[in-house]
């Protein structure tokens, strides 16, 4: 699916077949336009030996209709009414001892071209292949996630892990076209959304497993996972394998300017939901809260439990006078269970040891604790109004351009409301309401 959005979105299929060509295995690739839930989408389909890979699920479907097929007509011999499968399970791999395996082999009995290949052979034929170096070290840590989770799973070593060799060569065409496609679109980042990994149970050749996978879930540790309720496989663990190693994080549809989108189809087709992968490419946008700007302040902190609280009102004027951008109090319950102030002052930082100073020199404290943070402020200006009884600023204040917030400056309401023997909140009304209608 993921090979399917990345011809969509642009990456020459011709680019794809050289890649295939170039592991020297016996694969093919065969790529054509379908619709999924009404959604066109391209489809690429791996054929090695002459099978074609499918969904688990789908594979033992149709193992489990030829097995009915075969009946004995009371003559001694075996009849079909159905074609021979040409189907090969997607995840196809297996420990040396298969019955351990998660994924298991095909019920087929295998023939000579089918033995086991381990990780070291693995890498072997993807180090000759003629693709680019950057690709192949891609394409190898994939297969490398791949094995330590079913190491993980299995509790054995990952040389212990052997594909066997149709799922092998299924999986080397899937993993090195992802990190070749993936490199030819030149992108900064792979974002990946939160995984639908699908629901229920699935079957391989040694058993039932549960929906998603062991080795699935093993790889997509950390990574956010739901279930839209969909009884099936949605997240293979080869698929868990490309986004652990391509994506660099997940997120939601993050700020972009779209430039191409393309989309995989998966094999099924479900009503009520599109069975496809959607890989959008373009310009990252940077989010608002990245244009805000951005300052280095310092904070002052001293706890105070023995000072005349008529003395900490003078002090925090001082400290305003002195240049702190803001100064405030917090009771704190402190040693002993007095009850005291948490004194805060924000300043910058050629007024930190000024500040510092006039702490101590004016409150009891013994100790002030100093500490840089960064801040956001948003850009503001001050308006000045004519009102009917005169001006009266506002400050306004505005984010990348567009008004977030304006408020009457208080001390000219308050000198306006005493010298006019008005009601403050009436001051305040009025300064807003001419505001507003200054805006229209």
């Amino acid at each position: 699916m993921f090979l399917g959005a990345l011809v969509d979105a642009g990456v020459p299929a011709r680019l794809f077949e050289q890649s295939v060509a170039a592991l020297n295995i016996e694969a093919r690739l065969e790529i054509s336009r379908v619709k999924r839930n009404g959604i066109s989408a391209t489809k690429v389909d791996v054929y090695s030996n002459g099978e074609k890979d499918l969904p688990r699920e789908m594979y033992w479907e149709q193992q489990t209709r030829q097995s009915h097929s075969h009946h004995d007509h009371g003559d001694g011999h075996s009849h079909s009414h159905e074609p021979q499968p040409v189907a090969l399970l997607e995840h196809n791999y297996a420990l040396q001892n298969p019955a351990a395996s998660e994924a298991g082999g095909t019920s087929r009995k295998p023939t000579s071209h089918e033995h086991g290949r381990g990780l070291i052979e693995i890498r072997g034929i993807i180090g000759k292949a003629t693709v680019s170096e950057s690709a192949k070290k891609t394409a190898i840590a994939i297969f490398e996630a791949l094995g330590a989770a079913e190491a993980t799973i299995h509790d054995t070593g990952v040389k212990e892990i052997h594909f066997h060799e149709v799922g092998a060569v299924d999986a080397m065409v899937d993993i090195v076209c992802a990190a070749v496609g993936a490199e030819f679109l030149g992108l900064d980042e792979i974002v990946c959304s939160p995984l639908n990994v699908g629901g229920g149970t699935v079957q391989c050749a040694h058993g039932t497993l549960p929906v998603p996978a062991p080795a699935t879930l093993e790889l997509l540790k950390d990574a956010p996972l739901y279930s839209s309720g969909i009884q099936a496989e949605l997240v293979t663990p080869t698929g868990a394998a490309i986004v652990k190693t391509l994506a660099k994080r997940f997120a939601s549809f993050p700020a972009m300017k779209v430039e191409k989108t393309g989309y995989g189809a998966g094999t099924r087709d479900f009503a009520g939901h599109a069975n496809v992968v959607r890989l959008t490419i373009g310009e990252a946008q940077e989010a608002l809260s990245a244009e805000i700007p951005t300052d280095t302040i310092i904070v002052l902190e001293a706890n105070i439990d023995d000072l005349n609280p008529q003395v900490f009102g003078y002090v925090i004027d001082r400290l305003f006078e002195e240049g702190a951008l803001d100064a405030f109090g917090i009771p704190v319950q402190m040693k002993k269970n007095r009850p005291g102030t948490l004194l805060t002052v924000l300043c910058r930082a050629e007024d930190a040891s000024r500040l510092t100073e006039l702490i101590f020199t004016e409150t009891t404290t013994l100790g002030v604790r100093q500490r840089e943070e960064k801040r956001q402020t948003l850009e503001r200006k001050w308006v000045t109004l004519t009102t009917r009884w005169g001006d009266i600023r506002v400050k306004v204040a505005s984010l990348n351009g567009i008004v977030t917030n304006y408020a009457p400056e208080y001390e000219d309401c308050r000198r306006i409301a005493t010298e006019r023997k008005l009601p403050l909140k009436s001051v305040l009304q009025e300064a807003l309401r001419v505001y507003l209608n200054d805006q229209h």
